[in-house]
Order: structure tokens, then sequence, then C-alpha cells
């Protein structure tokens, strides 16, 4: 029991990476079955187009999917532009704060395709078939050799000797493929160890208040959870009943259209209060009369690390 106690810390702690190394064994998975079972170059004229569909096409679905999938793109989009008010009345700095955010939600969901280039450009696949047809690779490889070797550097997806035959000064496909994938990997990497030692530096709070502010966040969730699921059966007993009975319900108190909205907004660090989440700043401010809800410091970091750390832990 320790031991099982032990690995659902450890998944806990880890649960951002995890997921990540989750997603890209998935993403690479996919990308063999359709290597294996779908692709085939037609080793002609279309080669650019067609491996190129193949490079990119999945990867965008792939994009799109995991913006659709991500919880904080659905916290920022629901309720954006009520019919009563629409669209046009959304605060400029309110715009601005969401378009950050939706800068992180995009970076979240690019994990699964930028996996997906990187493991193809690794196997080469696609990029061979889609460079053996590029006008300008043929220009390049072809120069003062007829155009019987433009036919010929068509042909070497279906054929790897030709790669030889045609040209020995330039890298092969295969070898340019593999260089830029380790590139883009190597790149990637970079630009998220730099990201996470800015995010560190620039924290609003110290290391062991957010460790507890992570468990507090953890806690609410699970908490709001259980209490929604019980107040929202008791509620739907009661109407049932005087559905049934043709009586009049006896006053049940639940939140107000108002209050939903509240506890809804995106919470952003307030270095002059101390709250950990919506609800928590909603119960301290008498309902949320006391504050301009839905507004923090117009601080950057401190925004980006607050939200992470609430969207790891929490579904709302």
């Amino acid at each position: 029991m320790d031991k099982v106690h032990s690995a659902l810390d450890f998944c806990f702690h880890h649960q951002t990476v995890l997921g990540y190394s989750l997603v890209s064994l998935l993403t690479a998975a996919s990308e063999h079955i359709f290597l294996t079972v779908l692709f085939k170059c037609p080793c002609n004229s279309a080669n650019m187009l067609y491996g190129s569909v193949f490079l990119i096409v999945p990867a965008f679905i792939l994009f799109l999917l995991g913006c659709m999938a991500n919880t904080r793109a659905q916290h920022l989009l629901t309720g954006t532009c009520p019919p009563e008010k629409g669209c046009s009345r959304i605060p400029w700095r309110t715009f601005t704060r969401y378009c950050r955010l939706l800068l992180l939600v995009a970076a979240k969901a690019s994990v699964a395709p930028l996996t997906w280039i990187a493991v193809a450009l690794l196997r080469a696949s696609f990029y061979v078939c889609a460079a053996s047809g590029n006008s300008l690779l043929k220009n390049l490889v072809c120069k003062d050799k007829g155009q019987e070797c433009h036919s010929l550097l068509a042909k070497i997806p279906c054929n790897e000797q030709l790669s030889e035959a045609i040209s020995s000064e330039f890298l092969s496909l295969q070898a340019q493929s593999q260089l830029l994938g380790w590139l883009l990997i190597a790149g990637i990497m970079t630009a998220a160890l730099i990201a996470t030692c800015v995010s560190r530096c620039y924290s609003p709070v110290s290391y062991l208040q957010l460790k507890f502010w992570k468990i507090y966040l953890k806690k609410e969730q699970e908490l709001f959870e259980t209490k929604a699921k019980e107040h929202a059966t008791r509620l739907a007993e009661v109407n049932i009943d005087c559905f049934f009975k043709a009586t009049n319900p006896a006053p049940f108190p639940t939140p107000s259209n108002e209050d939903w909205r509240k506890i809804s907004f995106l919470y952003t660090f307030d270095s002059q209060e101390q709250f950990y989440s919506m609800i928590h700043k909603y119960v301290h401010t008498n309902g949320g009369n006391r504050a301009r809800f839905g507004e923090g410091d117009d601080n950057p970091s401190a925004l980006r690390f607050v939200d992470e750390a609430r969207a790891n832990e929490s579904g709302f």
C-alpha cells in the first residue's frame, strides 16, 4: 500500500511532465501507424504535395484537438460574449489578458503537433517524399544535368540508391530530414528550459507558498465537486417531489447567475490581498461586493504563474 501511495504522489507531483510524455508517446505511435499503413509516396510530380500533407496536416489536426481538449481554453471562452452584452464591450485590458492566456493554451496544444513533426523528420520518409518533388531542390541538385535528373530525383523515395547516383556533393534527403529533426528537438527543449527558468524567476510567490497553493487548489476542487453533486442532487429531489405531489417547493438557496459568474473569472494574482482562488476571494469580499471582481494586478508573469498552477490542479 505504501508503494501505491508513493507512486500516486510521484504522479501527482510530476503530472505535467508525465502528461506531456504520454501525449508524445501516443503521437509517435500514431505517426508510425500512418507511415506503415497509409503512407506511400507516389514518386512523381505530386511528391511535394503528398509528402507535405502527411507532414503538416496531421500536426495541424493535433493542434486543433489540443486546443479543443484544453480546459483553460474552455474556461476562457465560456460566457465571454453573452447575448445581452456581445463581444464589443470587453475591456481592452481584459482582451489583452485573454490573448496572453490563449498564447499559453496554444503553447500547450503544440506538444503533440511538434512531436509529430519531429518524429516524422527523424524517420525521414515524409520529408524525403516532399523534398524530392521540390522545384528549388530540383534546380539546385540537377543544375546542368538535364531533364532526366528531375525525373530520377522524384523517384528517390522509391529507390534510395538513386540518391547517390544523382548527387554526391549534397547531403542525402534522409540526412537533411534527420538533421532538421534534431535541430527542432533541440530548439523545443531550449525554449522550454528558458520559459521554465523565466517563469520561476518571476514567480509572485515563494516555492513553499506555491506548494501550499497547489494543495489548496486540489482540495478546493475536490470539495467543490462533492458539494456540487450533493447540492444538485437535493435540488433535483425537491423539484421531482414537488412535480409528482403537485406542491409548491420550499425555499432552496442556490447561487445566483451573478455568483456563478464571479467565481468563474480567471483568477489573477493581487499583491494587495492574499487569495488563492476566485471562491476564496468571493467568500472573503462579501460575495464579491468589496472588490472589482475579475481584476487583479496586470502582471503578465504573475498571471501566467498563478493560472498555470490553477490549470494543473483544477478543471474549472
